[in-house]
């Protein structure tokens, strides 16, 4: 990809300077002596990777986009819109990242770059999950972007990337059900900390979170007086997480109680006990 995978062809900066002179500044925004227009696309691409080589990104993407806007059927109009993607991903204007790496899909569906244009869409997303306490459209919207190159990139140099940075946003979202049920089961809102838990164990079972989820039901319903549900969500525990902390303290908590860590009773963790007994647990 030019500019960004096999490195860029510059020219000095003295010739990108002289050929261009007055055309850059702050966000391509500053005053111009000459008209870009007198400029053929190949220069106007030179100073935006000149501009993007100094991480001056913003003025970069202004370069790359005003090669789409004056030459849209040259070669370079490809190539820029790739890098214009790149840049306002680099500037982290995601917005304008995204719209333009849309752009290329939708226009270049077969081009060799179209899997890293679906790869910069889907980062768009992915770079602003910083917390888990963000508003967690955010984290779905790059949960599909993302199944997107996985599936229909599978042979990309992106895929592998993409299945890692998956699996870290889907336990993003567990994380998510983890901390609102934690926030109930401290105010004693046991029913609906049990709700929030019982998402993970049901829908995230993959993640790093199931384990933890697993004790707090057993404290979510031995606070109710709910033994049977707590026993089976203990003999879970001891079945699929034994070396782990959660499972010593539920251990602990229900033999404190003269309870035992097994499968009691007719309920949603029973039926998720068998399964796990038969290996279909994961």
């Amino acid at each position: 990809m030019i500019g960004i995978k096999a490195g860029a062809k510059f020219v000095s900066a003295a010739l990108l300077m002289a050929a261009l002179s007055g055309c850059g500044g702050d966000g391509g925004a500053a005053e111009q002596t000459v008209p870009l227009e007198s400029y053929t696309p190949q220069q106007i691409f030179e100073r935006g990777e000149f501009e993007l080589a100094r991480s001056r990104t913003k003025d970069a993407a202004f370069y790359f986009s005003e090669i789409e806007r004056l030459y849209p059927y040259s070669e370079y109009a490809k190539q820029a819109l790739i890098m214009q993607a790149y840049s306002n991903h680099k500037a982290k204007d995601y917005e304008s990242s995204r719209s333009a790496a849309q752009r290329f899909i939708d226009f270049y569906p077969t081009d060799e770059d179209a899997a890293y244009a679906q790869y910069l869409l889907a980062l768009s997303y992915y770079d602003q999950i910083d917390e888990v306490g963000r508003d967690q459209g955010l984290t779905f919207q790059a949960l599909q972007s993302l199944r997107t190159v996985i599936e229909v990139y599978p042979d990309s140099e992106y895929a592998t990337s993409a299945i890692l940075k998956f699996d870290l946003a889907f336990d993003h979202l567990a994380g998510k059900e983890m901390e609102i049920g934690r926030y109930y089961l401290r105010r004693g809102h046991y029913t609906s900390a049990i709700n929030r838990f019982r998402v993970v164990v049901e829908d995230f079972q993959t993640t790093s979170h199931t384990a933890e989820a697993l004790h707090r039901l057993v404290e979510s319903y031995l606070s109710l007086g709910l033994t049977e549900e707590a026993q089976t969500a203990g003999a879970i525990l001891g079945h699929n997480y034994q070396s782990t902390d959660w499972y010593e303290d539920s251990y602990k908590l229900l033999t404190s109680q003269g309870l035992k860590l097994k499968d009691r009773g007719n309920n949603w963790l029973s039926q998720i006990y068998r399964q796990s007994i038969k290996g279909r647990w994961l």
